[in-house]
């Protein structure tokens, strides 16, 4: 049978007669295009390159311009204006605002930096701790002249400072498609000020060069096996290439459909946390805001102010996680946080939980702090995202009847841990919410899980695995969830020593 095949083979074969002119004129042909494709592929690939190369340049010069002044702009707000401060401290805020601004001359690419401020009708250029103390917390008019030449940024600036001011947004210049000339909006407490310049010239051409050179002999190499080796396929791989690429075609469509399902998905998923973070919360305080206006009167004022501003920056928390989705550490965790977490459990009972009507009837709340319990270095809006969702758990799922929710602080002396525990006395968590996964991880931590059952379950599930990512990713802390023996369920924050 198998020699009848090979013999059926030959036949269908043999009306084909190939001299040596057909294949000389065949390879010569398949050389020349494969030179030509390989030409115009390098070209493609050096205009990438250079693309690529030139976005990343901004993008990394601008990204290290920002975080510099992200810098600056948190070491000043730690401090009051009007607070006197010994000299030792103000020494040492002039040591780290030097070091901000020096450490950034260590990065080869970096050529100047200083930040340019309006004082009187002139334009000057600060570039060294003591200046910038005098700036923000002395009297301008006595910073001494910079020992560095700044009147092209100045210039510069000038050029830019009506479009810069109104939009409050980075600009960069770009000179000769290598100098980068940045500049960012410098906001101490929420009130422009000038702009941070940086001068950066970063060089990739090295890494560039190499990946073209890669490619060359790659292309060189590709170009000689493809001759030598094409008499042997030519004859034998005709009918099977023909079928692989049929194939490779269909499974590149299916991998295209994936991937488009995937990318769908994740933006979905992305969205709704969004929506989560925004539409919920941010439309329930805002209710606040408003109603604390209508009723705002002579006697209340001090009360309602201080109110309506903790209000008004967890809004503006909830804004910067819209734009940044993974934001900077030091906006989360930081020694400038002085937060008391019984004051922001007992802010959120008293100012948030209370003020629904509809939960105020069904829902007791029984707070027991521990006075001992020291403050942590933690964003009080960022530990308010993570408290918020798991009250509001113990509340949604206790359905219609009367709930008792009981807030508990504790500090271990011997450990120098704290805890705080939310408990309910409502049904409890389905069992099954509290299996462990491969991971360790409880199902009811898990993204998408939920108990609920209404007609928007898209949107379901998202409060504790919300507030477990914040706890474990950002803050450093656990979060676990158990039934208790008398009924209802208990969540337990767990802040290791070194977070207090």
């Amino acid at each position: 049978m198998v020699k009848n095949s090979f013999r059926r083979i030959w036949d269908s074969t043999r009306q084909y007669r190939f001299e040596i002119r057909h294949l000389t004129v065949l390879f010569i042909v398949l050389i020349v295009f494969q030179t030509v494709i390989s030409f115009v592929h390098k070209i493609s690939l050096q205009k990438i390159l250079f693309r690529t190369q030139e976005w990343y340049q901004q993008d990394s010069a601008e990204r290290l311009a920002n975080l510099t002044t992200t810098s600056l702009e948190l070491l000043l707000e730690a401090k009051s204006k009007n607070q006197a401060l010994p000299q030792q401290e103000i020494n040492k805020i002039i040591g780290n605002l030097n070091i901000i601004l020096s450490q950034q001359y260590l990065h080869q690419n970096v050529q100047e930096i200083c930040l340019l401020v309006k004082v009187d009708s002139s334009i000057i250029a600060i570039d060294d701790g003591q200046a910038l103390y005098t700036y923000i917390f002395g009297a301008p008019k006595d910073i001494p002249p910079s020992q560095w030449d700044h009147s092209e940024a100045m210039k510069m600036y000038l050029s830019i400072r009506d479009e810069f001011r109104s939009r409050e947004r980075i600009q960069t210049v770009v000179a000769d498609k290598q100098i980068f000339h940045i500049f960012v909006p410098f906001v101490p407490r929420g009130e422009f000020v000038g702009a941070i310049y940086m001068k950066n010239k970063p060089d990739f051409s090295v890494i560039t060069n190499e990946m073209i050179s890669t490619y060359d002999e790659t292309a060189i190499t590709y170009t000689a096996l493809i001759f030598f080796g094409l008499l042997a396929m030519f004859f034998i791989s005709t009918y099977t290439l023909q079928e692989r690429n049929r194939a490779q075609e269909l499974l590149f469509e299916e991998q295209k459909r994936h991937l488009a399902e995937q990318i769908n998905i994740q933006n979905e998923l992305l969205f709704t946390k969004r929506i989560y973070h925004t539409h919920h919360k941010a439309e329930k305080v805002m209710g606040f805001i408003k109603e604390d206006m209508r009723v705002l009167t002579v006697t209340n004022i001090d009360l309602i102010k201080t109110r309506i501003t903790k209000y008004a920056n967890f809004i503006a928390r909830v804004i910067y996680d819209m734009k940044w989705y993974d934001p900077p550490v030091q906006t989360i965790r930081s020694q400038i946080f002085k937060t008391d977490l019984n004051k922001v459990l007992a802010f959120l009972i008293e100012h948030v939980f209370q003020r629904i009507s509809s939960a105020s009837e069904m829902v007791r709340y029984s707070l027991e702090f521990d006075d001992n319990l020291p403050i942590v270095n933690i964003n009080e809006f960022v530990v308010w995202e993570v408290f918020e969702p798991i009250i509001q758990n113990c509340i949604d799922h206790a359905g219609n009847n009367a709930v008792t929710v009981t807030i508990k602080t504790e500090y271990n002396n011997e450990s120098g841990e704290c805890f705080v525990r939310i408990m309910d006395n409502g049904s409890g968590i389905e069992p099954w919410l509290l299996e462990k996964n491969a991971e360790g991880l409880r199902r009811i931590f898990l993204e998408h899980t939920s108990t609920k059952r209404t007609g928007n379950e898209q949107h379901s599930g998202y409060g504790c695995y919300i507030a477990y990512e914040i706890t474990r990713q950002r803050l450093g802390w656990d979060l676990d969830a158990e039934n208790l023996s008398g009924g209802g369920c208990m969540f337990t924050f767990s802040i290791p020593t070194m977070m207090v």
